[in-house]
């Protein structure tokens, strides 16, 4: 399995960020949340998507779902 690749939020357009989870690379998003800087995990295990933050973990069915996400919580490029 690849290295983690870490980012900064707004780093990346959504479209790479789903290139390098579907090549099976886990990408460690640092956003501003909950008052300060969190570590965001995204992974996909080949079925499902997923966006593990320091609350909550985020499960998406599919590509759609995982875009909508990384764009409404500001993981993507604008």
């Amino acid at each position: 399995m690849p290295e983690p690749l870490h980012i900064e939020s707004g780093e990346l357009t959504a479209d790479e960020i789903l290139d390098h989870l579907r090549d099976g690379r886990r990408l460690i998003v640092r956003a501003e949340m909950l008052g300060g800087i969190h570590e965001v995990t995204l992974r996909h295990d080949g079925k499902i998507f997923y966006c593990d933050t320091p609350t909550t973990l985020h499960k998406h069915e599919d590509e759609e779902g995982m875009r909508t996400c990384v764009m409404k919580m500001g993981y993507a490029k604008q």
